[in-house]
This record gives C-alpha cells, structure tokens and sequence, in this order.
C-alpha cells in the first residue's frame, strides 16, 4: 500500500539541507533520521545552495522593491475611486439618479 502524501514546511525543509550540508550524518543516516527519500534530501540540499545568494542580495532589494510598488498601485487605485465617485455624482446632477434612459 502507497503511503499518503506529505507536505513538508519550508522550515523542515532547511533543516534537513542544512543537515545535510554540514556532513556530519550520512545519506543513509539523514533517510532515517527524517523518513524522507534520498532524492528528496538532494533536491532541497541544491535548492539550498542556488537560493543562498538570494537571502544576502537580490532577494532582500526585491523585497523592497515590491512593497514600494504595491504602495504606489494602492495610491493609484485611490485615486481612480475618487475620481469615478465625483463622475457619479456629476452625473447624478445632470441625469437624475438613475442615470438617462434611453
């Protein structure tokens, strides 16, 4: 019988790379200790190692850089509501409340 799948939290996750990183437990050993497949233990060990420059670099300018940015739009989306609510209301004085029917 296959057994359920599991999904396991990005904390896990790096605990187990940096275990395996710093080469104190063997393969066999990691497999046992954390009852994950050796392939898994591979995959998150080199995602580990090609994200590192990420937490140092541009991982923390983007970061930044998009919290600007959803500021700017939430500025903009302000704007364009109050910009829409005067049109209705000069609309409302020209056509009534329900608008022109045609």
């Amino acid at each position: 019988m296959r057994r359920k799948r599991r999904n396991h939290s990005p904390s896990f996750k790096a605990k187990v790379a940096l275990t395996a990183l710093q080469g104190d437990l063997t393969m066999a050993e990691l497999i046992k200790k954390y009852d994950v497949h050796a392939n898994q233990i591979s995959d998150w060990k080199k995602q580990l190692l090609e994200g590192a420059e990420d937490v140092f670099g541009k991982g923390a300018q983007k970061a930044e850089q998009s919290e600007e940015t959803v500021e700017a739009l939430h500025a903009k989306i302000g704007q364009l509501t109050m910009e829409n609510d005067f049109l209705e209301r000069g609309l409302e004085r020209i056509h009534g409340p329900r608008g022109k029917k045609w």
